[in-house]
């Protein structure tokens, strides 16, 4: 019983963000099944975010982030940027490539943020059951509540990027590196400013958040009302 308790500031948020989702999406939505399938293409990525990580002890490069922030600001930054951010977007990016864009229902370009979130939401459920046993019920639930909103706010600037360039025919390639770079950067200063005093740096990084959040917010709002525009002329159609 206590056991599942402790899992509610985990499930919670996923129910909740997925709920928000397929409800934003409502003008064409999504197959539950391929919905379900991003989930676990997110816990997915969380392996390949190990390995990544990992792989850098082969150089000499797998550092603490949590005793770089006690010790070494300057270098928190760089691992922050370099390491953290390109290692933890790509995770997620490399599975939305492989899987999510071959969906046929991927007709839209609100479909590259909505998979794209759920992936994240995918990993960010997986990255704080891992962080459970080493949190308060305080620190649980506002990680809870954190790790998905900024996961998700990531990983839209990519989905969107590669969505539109793949509707349009164009080569993917130049619009996935430009929402990777982008992504990455933002989620290293994030977890930078979230490392280095998470007290003193709460607004910075919150400000990050939502400046990306903002610009989301607008962009589906964008997208919906041109659904609601296009519907009746779609409608309107003959059958043949």
């Amino acid at each position: 019983m206590l056991e599942g308790l402790l899992t509610l500031p985990v499930l919670l948020p996923v129910l909740f963000w997925a709920g928000y989702h397929y409800y934003k999406d409502r003008h064409l939505p999504e197959p539950v099944g391929n919905l379900a399938l991003c989930l676990v293409l997110g816990w997915v990525a969380t392996l390949l975010s190990t390995a990544l990580y990992s792989s850098l002890e082969w150089v000499d490069l797998r550092l603490d982030a949590f005793a770089l922030a006690d010790s070494n600001l300057h270098a928190l930054f760089w691992y922050a940027l370099l390491a953290i951010g390109p290692i933890e977007e790509l995770s997620k990016l490399l599975l939305f490539l492989l899987v999510a864009l071959r969906f046929k229902a991927f007709d839209d370009a609100l479909d590259g943020i909505t998979y794209a979130s759920f992936i994240a939401l995918g990993y960010a459920a997986v990255e704080n059951t891992q962080y459970l046993a080493f949190l308060s019920p305080g620190e649980a639930v506002a990680r809870g509540f954190a790790g998905p909103v900024v996961h998700i706010a990531f990983a839209s600037i990519w989905g969107y990027t590669i969505g539109v360039a793949h509707l349009s025919g164009r080569s993917i390639v130049l619009p996935a590196l430009i929402g990777l770079a982008i992504s990455a950067l933002a989620h290293g200063v994030y977890d930078f400013f979230a490392l280095a005093h998470p007290r003193l740096s709460l607004l910075a990084a919150g400000a990050v958040v939502t400046g990306i959040w903002v610009w989301r917010l607008v962009l589906i709002r964008r997208l919906n009302a041109r659904h609601r525009r296009q519907a009746p002329l779609e409608a309107d159609q003959p059958r043949l």
